[in-house]
């Protein structure tokens, strides 16, 4: 989905540089209220974020105190799963603790974002999957000459990649730009709170998971920009694909992006989903099937949505899926939200 999120009051925009005074800002009351707020949104019917509003001040300051104390501990989190178009794992942590990871989130973000590459469209303001799905259809029109030569597409993810982020490594990147030993006590704090084996794995419930992905990655994104020089290369999360008229090249990349991945971040390629081919096969990318001069709906995501257009949904929830639907040729299925 698009990201149009504002971080009003957040410092950091200007990114770069090492931040030495962070951990006052990400603990002052004034952020920690901003992040309750936004964190709340969408979810004031919730039994325990009423009980957390009930003692909003109160909740606020002490959450501020232990902070400050640093007697603060990100409590355990609660295991569930969800179902989309596959069987999730989610690891949802307490109130207060998603408080702190949305203060975090709030004031890191602008430091990290400035420094990755314009196609990198994961959980990033203004970018999201339409904009992703738009990008790469983009890519497909200047490489074949607006669709009248030929072109290949290299498609891969990371296997288990969540689970596989090792905390050292993602430690030794984040602390590049930070220099306060109480804000890298705090960051440490988080990022130790969950492993899905030693010293591995980021919980997929909480926002600075999202961010923290995506600095990782963001050093593989370098490696093919900066070193690969590769024109067309898109990443959502650790879906990413490239655009080449030269099948061979993209062959090549294979080996060298494996090495990379496996090398410097521990992680490795899912063998099964390598996928090479023809731009006029049509490229399944984001839950979206990019063809020459239209787009579809992916057919599970197109099932998926019809179930749900039996069920009575919020208005909210219609809107999102007519969003979803506005993108392509969903005017069918559109008629039967609108019934």
């Amino acid at each position: 989905m698009k990201n149009n999120r504002k971080l009003n009051g957040a410092i950091g925009t200007s990114g770069g540089g090492v931040h030495s005074n962070l951990f006052y800002h990400i603990i002052s009351t004034s952020n920690l209220l901003s992040a309750w707020k936004e964190f709340k949104r969408c979810k004031t019917k919730k039994s325990d974020i009423q009980k957390f509003d009930f003692n909003l001040e109160k909740n606020i300051l002490n959450l501020h105190f232990s902070l400050r104390r640093k007697t603060y501990i990100n409590k355990p989190y609660v295991p569930f799963y969800v179902y989309d178009t596959k069987r999730r794992h989610i690891h949802k942590a307490e109130v207060r603790d998603r408080v702190v990871h949305q203060a975090i989130f709030r004031q890191l973000y602008h430091i990290y974002d400035s420094s990755f590459i314009y196609d990198s469209y994961s959980c990033r303001i203004n970018k999201g999957t339409h904009a992703g799905v738009n990008r790469l259809e983009t890519f497909l029109r200047k490489e074949t000459k607006n669709y009248t030569k030929n072109a290949w597409v290299l498609k891969c993810d990371i296997s288990k990649f969540f689970d596989s982020i090792d905390h050292k490594i993602l430690q030794n990147i984040l602390f590049k730009k930070i220099e306060s030993s109480d804000t890298k006590w705090l960051i440490k704090n988080i990022i130790e709170s969950f492993s899905k084996t030693e010293g591995k794995g980021l919980p997929l419930g909480n926002v600075t998971s999202q961010l923290f992905s995506n600095i990782y990655m963001n050093e593989f994104d370098q490696y093919i920009k900066h070193r690969l020089k590769v024109k067309y290369y898109i990443r959502y999360c650790d879906d990413f694909a490239f655009v080449s008229g030269k099948r061979e090249h993209l062959l090549l990349l294979i080996p060298k992006i494996s090495e990379f991945l496996e090398q410097k971040l521990q992680l490795k390629l899912h063998p099964k989903k390598i996928k090479l081919k023809k731009v006029s096969q049509g490229i399944d990318f984001l839950g979206y099937i990019i063809l020459p001069h239209y787009i579809v709906l992916r057919t599970n995501t197109k099932k998926r949505i019809l179930r749900r257009a039996r069920k009575n949904l919020s208005k909210e929830s219609k809107n999102s899926y007519l969003g979803v639907l506005s993108h392509c040729k969903g005017y069918k299925i559109s008629k039967q939200f609108q019934k």
